[in-house]
């Protein structure tokens, strides 16, 4: 199958590469070339020109935007319709906020535009080696794209969850439910840090994360985070929340479904930006492990 693909961010190009690995063509197309150039010389074919890029693709044409949510996703689909021939489909696989993926995809049904919504999880490995995908919009749509997708995720990890906006929804909940598991996980070891016993948080990590309830792809990381750096002394334990624990925390408010733990996890994500804590570098630790999240050195 070709595709296209727009954006080759930490997410944008793993994807890409998967895409690639798996034998579909993908032509790839990035505000800034220098990221493209980059990807060249791996076999990738690209663009400088927008239209130029969609029209290399064959129809109906299936597009990937993965780009940063928020008015920048307006901005690419907007720049692309123009381009765009009735049936083409559009793919927000970033981590857009529900309500609007509902409302652009209305928007795009009135001007003959298909558009589909996935949540994607697995960090920057799972996108580059098998990814999750949460899938909303029009059944046929996804019928037709399901091949590349399989190829594209771990076995068992595709899931087609309804209507448009569904997909995202999912992912949002999903990472409101990471905040918590990450959350509970860096108070744990901050508890074992302070400890009397003199204890390898690697080995405890190691331990736990083979044939324990609490065994993760989270516990397997905090083995690499602790071998690199166990007291993370270079390492500020500021966590940003990039809108998502905040979005079903506000969910939970307008359903009135209590969410004590995603709740108290977002709310310890605004306190690091004031305080300094252990459990803090952990988890800043931890988000630029899976996801390649940027950390702050030193000093606030």
């Amino acid at each position: 199958m070709k595709a296209g693909l727009i954006g080759l961010g930490r997410m944008g190009a793993n994807l890409a590469r998967n895409m690639k690995n798996n034998g579909h063509t993908v032509h790839i197309y990035n505000r800034t070339a220098d990221k493209m150039e980059a990807m060249l010389d791996e076999g990738f074919v690209g663009f400088t020109d927008l239209k130029e890029f969609v029209d290399s693709l064959e129809t109906p044409r299936t597009l990937f935007v993965m780009i940063t949510a928020g008015p920048a996703v307006d901005s690419v689909i907007d720049s692309l319709v123009p381009h765009l021939e009735e049936g083409d489909l559009i793919i927000d696989s970033g981590n857009s906020r529900f309500s609007d993926t509902v409302a652009r995809g209305e928007k795009l049904k009135s001007q003959g535009i298909h558009f589909m919504d996935i949540g994607t999880s697995g960090g920057t490995e799972g996108a580059l080696n098998g990814a999750c995908m949460m899938v909303g919009g029009e059944k046929s749509d996804y019928e037709r794209i399901e091949p590349m997708l399989s190829d594209i995720c771990v076995p068992g990890g595709l899931g087609y969850m309804g209507k448009s906006g569904s997909g995202h929804y999912v992912k949002m909940v999903h990472n409101g439910i990471e905040y918590g598991m990450m959350q509970a996980i860096a108070e744990g070891f901050e508890i074992l840090e302070k400890c009397e016993f003199d204890l390898d948080l690697k080995n405890v990590s190691d331990v736990w994360n083979n044939g324990s309830i609490i065994t993760s792809y989270l516990i397997g990381l905090c083995s690499n985070i602790f071998d690199e750096d166990s007291d993370f002394d270079q390492i500020n334990d500021r966590v940003e929340s990039s809108g998502e624990g905040l979005w079903t925390v506000e969910e939970s408010l307008r359903l009135k479904v209590p969410a004590p733990v995603i709740t108290s996890s977002l709310h310890t994500r605004y306190r690091s930006e004031q305080e300094s804590s252990f459990s803090g570098r952990v988890t800043a630790a931890l988000r630029n492990q899976f996801g390649g999240h940027r950390v702050f050195k030193g000093g606030k």
